[in-house]
């Protein structure tokens, strides 16, 4: 037994030998005996033989659809009308007030002022006018007798001249004949004056009475418009001068939603657009925007709308706060749930894509509106394959191992 082990040692020793003190030469011997055909290595050739590790994702087949869009406003309600009606005269209030709170119709008396005087300076005008227009046919009558005296000393005029040129009448016939012509020819002229006087007489009389007339009607303070009073009027017995206050009127039917757009968004809202509004209080109303103002203000940059709402209840009052969503022109969008949304390394808001041999796309979104059911994109291919489950673990050019799932789960 004991050659045999010694053998054994021998041979274990020499393949030691040769395996750590001729490592070099035993390769060479063994790349020898493979053959030429035997090739390096590279990283390239070692990398490719490795197998590629796939993240496994679960993405979404989505189609784009056609949603119509709109712009979101914030504001307030506004009274259609407001004014504060005051007097355009003075004087003592002879009439009982009506109280706040009321609803007035058009042409309603808000307040009364005594009218003093001014009844008999209408009387008085109208008696300047009569005496005005008596005084005119007198003045005709004259213009008339001058006319024909005027016609008559032409004929004498003429007669006169005839007569010399034959030699049986005297110069001082032609002369008297000129002088009784002439003064015809005044005779007129200072009746036609006193008719044009008389009539200026009728038509500063006419203007005398109008004012009369026009400072009667001031006595009466009535509405200019239905609405409600949002003041007392005039207490009875005070004293209104011009301009003084008599009550302050609101028209609530229909009334305003009055909101503010930003120059990026002003051109998506047109004229007679339809438009929803929720109150604070949670009551939801439609209207059509009614304005759109073309200069903005001049601090914010922003740009007045005005969107107008029937209230014939009149239970919306003027100043509540108000979201105004005004529909504009629709466009193609993905409803995709809002967990699909991810950010790229610079910090722009979009989806990642399942593309070309599953490689992952970061694509950039829009996003226009959100609801029960999920987000609206814009911004993508019309189809998209879009992960939504997994995005985070992956980047852009990875390959991933998709699951699909449909859109209804």
């Amino acid at each position: 037994m004991r050659p045999i082990s010694l053998i054994t040692a021998g041979l274990v020793s020499a393949f030691l030998f040769f395996l750590v003190i001729e490592r070099d030469a035993l390769l060479g011997i063994a790349g020898a005996s493979e053959g030429d055909a035997a090739t390096e290595i590279t990283p390239e050739v070692e990398a490719a033989s490795k197998p590629v590790h796939k993240v496994k994702v679960v993405a979404l087949k989505s189609t784009a659809q056609n949603i119509e869009n709109a712009v979101l406003l914030r504001g307030q309600t506004e009274a259609a009308r407001q004014l504060e009606v005051r007097s355009e005269t003075n004087g003592l209030v002879i009439s009982e007030p009506i109280r706040k709170g009321a609803f007035v119709e058009e042409g309603t008396l808000l307040c009364e002022i005594d009218p003093g005087t001014r009844a008999a300076d209408k009387t008085d005008a109208d008696a300047i006018l009569l005496r005005a227009q008596a005084g005119v046919p007198e003045a005709e009558a004259r213009v008339a007798e001058a006319e024909a005296r005027l016609n008559e000393a032409e004929i004498n005029d003429r007669a006169a001249r005839r007569l010399s040129e034959g030699g049986f009448a005297s110069e001082t016939r032609v002369a008297s004949a000129r002088a009784a012509l002439e003064s015809a020819h005044a005779a007129v002229e200072s009746a036609n004056a006193s008719l044009s006087a008389a009539y200026s007489s009728i038509k500063s009389a006419e203007a005398r009475v109008a004012s009369a007339e026009k400072e009667l009607e001031r006595l009466n303070i009535k509405a200019p418009f239905s609405g409600l009073l949002e003041t007392d009027t005039a207490e009875l017995g005070s004293l209104l001068q011009p301009g003084s206050a008599c009550a302050t009127i609101v028209q609530l039917d229909p009334i305003k939603l009055v909101g503010f757009v930003p120059e990026t968004e002003v051109n998506k809202i047109q004229l007679s657009a339809n438009a929803m509004a929720r109150l604070a209080s949670g009551r939801e109303v439609g209207g059509q925007v009614s304005f759109l103002s073309r200069s903005a203000d001049p601090t914010t940059r922003t740009f007045r709308v005005e969107v107008t709402v029937p209230n014939k209840d009149l239970s919306i009052r003027d100043g509540q706060t108000v979201e105004i969503v005004v529909a504009s022109e629709g466009s193609l969008a993905h409803l995709l749930p809002q967990s699909a949304l991810t950010l790229n390394d610079h910090g722009d808001l979009g989806v990642r894509l399942v593309g070309d041999d599953d490689i992952v796309v970061f694509n950039e979104v829009q996003l226009l509106r959100d609801g029960v059911d999920g987000v609206w994109l814009a911004g993508l291919p019309d189809e998209a394959s879009v992960i939504t489950s997994g995005q985070e673990f992956v980047t852009d050019g990875v390959h991933v191992e998709v699951t699909f799932k449909e859109a209804a789960q």
